[in-house]
């Protein structure tokens, strides 16, 4: 496979093995502590260039998914979905036989319906990228057949100012929410393109993908999923140093995204109890704000 490298100087390749790695990372293919192949064997493996894969390992790095040393390789430090993505069940529920309660579990279990549909709100859409993209590889390999999968995504106004993340000593640098911003198109192209490969593929007869902008700055993570569940997750601010695209680190205000504690509601019969409650009102104010304010 290592002859032929071809649209290797467009985005296209750089999403395929950014978004194969992550999700490789989350299933734990490459385990927490673990090393990743070397970068000549990963352009050989994905038909690219060592420059595509050198950019890749750069992003995973800044980011926190991994830790690339000269002459070492590049070792797995945070294992995304399994390790950081922790879950509170507020309604009791039976777990399934050598389940762990996990982010990764609960959206698998959405997933096995007919229907699938999920209501998103998030400060952006990178997690929920990776989760996605576990999810069509099960479909691809013919674990699970949906027949319909709809995705809307609640994300705050491009052009407002939010309150995080920002620059901690100068609150106007515009490098910090112009990462962001990067960051939330990439992932949100990535989400995109594998819908549409699922539906172009014909393992997925109907795809409906939405995104509407909103002007309010998350203080928390919503999922809502199949109408059933929710997943909500409050963001913590935290100050913390981010490497830029020039090679210096920038001490910013951040919050906790992929570290969030997530609070796991379902519906289970009794329209009083709180997992009723709290899935139909989180259900009644994601509906209010997609219709009135979102546009």
């Amino acid at each position: 496979m290592g002859g032929q490298r071809s649209g290797d100087g467009g985005g296209k390749e750089f999403l395929r093995v950014s978004a194969a790695l992550r999700s490789r990372i989350a299933e734990g293919t490459y385990a927490l502590g673990g090393q990743l192949p070397a970068q000549r064997a990963l352009a050989e493996e994905f038909a690219v260039s060592r420059d595509t894969v050198q950019r890749v390992l750069k992003e995973l790095a800044d980011e926190g998914w991994i830790e690339s040393r000269q002459g070492s390789g590049s070792r797995v430090i945070e294992n995304v979905i399994q390790q950081t993505q922790r879950i509170r069940p507020v309604t009791p529920r039976q777990p399934r036989a050598g389940r762990s309660t996990q982010l990764l579990s609960i959206i698998g279990d959405a997933f096995r319906q007919p229907q699938v549909a999920l209501d998103i709100f998030t400060l952006t859409s990178e997690t929920l990228d990776t989760q996605i993209r576990v999810q069509a590889d099960r479909i691809r390999a013919g674990e699970i057949g949906p027949e319909r999968i709809a995705l809307r995504m609640l994300l705050p106004a491009e052009d407002m100012r939010l309150p995080y993340p920002r620059a901690r000593h100068a609150p106007d640098d515009p490098r910090v929410p112009e990462r962001t911003l990067s960051i939330t198109r990439r992932h949100t192209a990535s989400l995109r393109a594998v819908l549409q490969e699922l539906k172009v593929q014909e393992l997925v007869p109907e795809i409906e993908f939405q995104i509407r902008h909103v002007e309010l700055a998350p203080p928390f993570k919503l999922y809502l999923l199949n109408g059933t569940q929710a997943l909500q997750g409050f963001y913590e601010v935290i100050e913390r140093p981010i490497p830029l695209e020039d090679g210096t680190a920038l001490d910013v205000l951040d919050v906790l995204g992929l570290g969030a504690t997530l609070m796991h509601y379902v519906e289970d019969g009794d329209p009083e109890s709180v997992g009723s409650v709290f899935v139909a009102r989180s259900r009644d104010w994601f509906e209010s704000v997609w219709n009135l304010l979102a546009t």
